[in-house]
């Protein structure tokens, strides 16, 4: 399993990267190999600020369907369109071609909170 030391972790398996205020947003690794074969990724929520926390969409995979946390306060300003078409690069790229959505954060120190490598794979026992 591969985890980014660059990337900020959440328990509910969202990957964070920050760049100023704006966090963009994915799961990880190891939730997509727990998902298994992702078929659909539903998010209806950009240009809504949405809280830590809070659902701001679903992942469907051929046998479940996963809600997504949002890691950080904030406005999500962009969702990767081409997860509308190509949902499976969130099980071939989780961190490069896969992520979900840009957020414009409300509190850039919320990421401070968030796990580090190392935490997230002690959490999840890799």
């Amino acid at each position: 399993m591969n985890f980014p030391q660059e990337l900020k972790y959440t328990k509910d398996h969202e990957w964070v990267s920050v760049q100023g205020d704006i966090a963009t947003i994915g799961i990880t690794d190891f939730a997509q190999s727990e998902l298994g074969d992702i078929v659909y990724v539903d998010i209806e929520t950009v240009g809504e600020t949405i809280e830590h926390e809070q659902v701001f969409g679903t992942v469907e995979a051929v046998k479940t369907v996963s809600d997504l946390f949002m890691p950080v306060s904030g406005e999500i300003i962009e969702f990767n369109k081409a997860l509308d078409t190509q949902p499976e690069l969130v099980n071939t790229d989780p961190y490069g071609q896969g992520w979900m959505v840009k957020v414009k954060m409300s509190d850039p120190a919320q990421a401070n909170s968030l796990l580090s490598a190392d935490a997230y794979r002690s959490q999840i026992g890799a």
